[in-house]
């Protein structure tokens, strides 16, 4: 009586290919980009004046991460609620973010790091918006060498990528104190801003044609606002925020959404939102008792100055705030996790004021 034979490599082929589709439509990956308002420890392997792996940053995880706050980020906490991760997007340079870890995404952010290749070289050390792409690219590669490409394109093209950058090209660029004041007789406001909306352009269509499709875009906060630009501004009102710094991230802020806006018109099959994170700080520094906060002028995490804005949250001698929960501001710079939750929740589910022309949820759902 005959039979079929079918070769052992060939039932093997078979199912490899169906794990690699069906890894692909499994929960999309989080790939990370920007400075440290989302970094969770690239800047720990570099040498770098711009660090976060010391106490108290960390201090509600129980540890010092590399992460610019007492615990998560607005990407960590968006990663936890929309795209069900267990654990947290890794950073890049880690040893361990490798193999099948980065199938599930990777964060690429740096602190000091800028859409511009001279921004933050007050810090020695750190991986700006061009060398995060670069970055990616290799990641890709390994992608496609692991899962092949079909299923690596299909990953990439459910994958949530976010872009959370640009607050250091004007604070450790454009604004820093004494240094860069020649720069600013020589280059006017506008036409900074317009420098850096055509170099954002370049990355964004970049990662655009690397793969990336669902691609959150997040503006610039009131920078004025935050305890270090308090002081150095000498703001004397506890209420009011230093203006200028303010102007130019509307500024630039009105050309990124006019930039989002342009992309997704040209770049077939792109859906990029603009998160207005701008507009959801203001909303809770100036509706801040609602928000269940006490204090939305001074950094919880203080050494010197009327706001503790003036020195970067260190070790000894710093100053903790007994709750956390009721600081906007961690340290002179970097919101609390207390603000990154507020701020995470309006991306995942607000209105078109919050973020636009969907939110992250109706994003993930697009098809």
């Amino acid at each position: 009586m005959g039979g079929i034979f079918i070769d052992g490599k060939f039932i093997l082929s078979i199912i490899f290919a169906l794990w690699r589709m069906c890894l692909a439509k499994e929960t999309p990956a989080n790939f990370v980009f920007g400075d440290s308002l989302v970094e969770v420890g690239n800047n720990n392997y570099i040498p770098s004046l711009s660090k976060a792996d010391y106490p108290p940053n960390g201090i509600d995880f129980g540890k010092p991460t590399g992460r610019y706050t007492n615990a998560r980020t607005v990407i960590d906490i968006i990663g936890q609620s929309a795209l069900g991760l267990k654990e947290f997007t890794p950073p890049y340079l880690a040893p361990t973010t490798a193999g099948p870890v980065i199938l599930r995404g990777v964060n690429y952010a740096s602190g000091g790091g800028g859409i511009l290749n001279e921004t933050g070289k007050i810090y020695v050390g750190r991986i700006n918006m061009d060398a995060q792409i670069d970055n990616f690219a290799n990641t890709r590669q390994d992608i496609i060498s692991s899962i092949g490409l079909p299923a690596a394109v299909e990953l990439l093209r459910r994958a949530l990528f976010s872009v959370t950058i640009g607050s250091n090209d004007f604070l450790s660029n454009y604004l820093v104190p004494v240094i860069t004041e020649v720069k600013r007789k020589l280059i006017p406001p506008e036409t900074f801003v317009g420098i850096l909306i055509a170099r954002f352009r370049l990355q964004l269509t970049r990662l655009y044609n690397l793969g990336a499709r669902k691609m959150v875009v997040i503006n610039l906060g009131p920078i004025g606002c935050i305890p270090f630009e308090r002081e150095v501004n000498l703001v004397a009102d506890p209420d009011k925020c230093a203006e200028f710094p303010n102007q130019l991230a509307r500024s630039f802020n009105a050309k990124l959404r006019t930039l989002v806006t342009e992309l997704n018109k040209n770049l077939p099959g792109a859906k990029f939102v603009y998160g207005n994170v701008h507009s959801i700080v203001e909303d809770i520094i100036e509706n801040y008792i609602s928000y269940g906060f006490e204090n939305t002028n001074s950094a919880c995490c203080s050494v010197v100055g009327r706001y503790g804005g003036l020195i970067s949250c260190g070790p000894q001698p710093s100053m903790v705030c007994e709750d956390r929960s009721k600081y906007v501001f961690w340290d002179p710079y970097h919101p609390s996790d207390a603000s990154n939750m507020i701020i995470a929740r309006r991306l995942l589910y607000g209105n078109s004021s919050d973020i636009s022309p969907m939110n992250i949820v109706q994003l993930l759902q697009a098809s």
